[in-house]
């Protein structure tokens, strides 16, 4: 059962990019921050992949491809600690997957 992520979680891309969610959710908490879902919106920034002919191609959002199974706040599922998320290029490429760095440490879910 992996911890709940938030607003507050820290997120990077697998290149190093800030991963920023902004969330609908105003109803749920843990630790003291709204619970983050997959259908949440997530964007990239500061992503400096690009292609071996040197062209840009940054990670820019991400999908949730692993969320909770059991837990859901306002009809979407949560995402834990154990989630995985695809990084995507502006043209829906996927480049890796999301990397979890912090998150709250009090409520977990499945």
């Amino acid at each position: 059962m992996g911890k709940l992520l938030t607003v507050s979680s820290v997120m990077q891309c697998p290149h190093g990019g800030t991963v920023s969610a902004t969330s609908s959710n105003t109803r749920t908490k843990a630790g003291g921050d709204f619970v983050l879902r997959a259908g949440d919106t997530f964007t990239i920034a500061g992503c400096p992949f690009a292609l071996p002919s040197g062209t840009p191609h940054p990670c820019m959002t991400v999908q949730w491809i692993v969320t909770a199974m059991r837990n859901k706040v306002l009809q979407d599922k949560v995402l834990t600690a154990d989630s995985v998320g695809l990084c995507k290029a502006g043209d829906q490429v996927p480049q890796g997957t999301v990397l979890i760095s912090t998150t709250q440490t009090r409520v977990g879910g499945s």
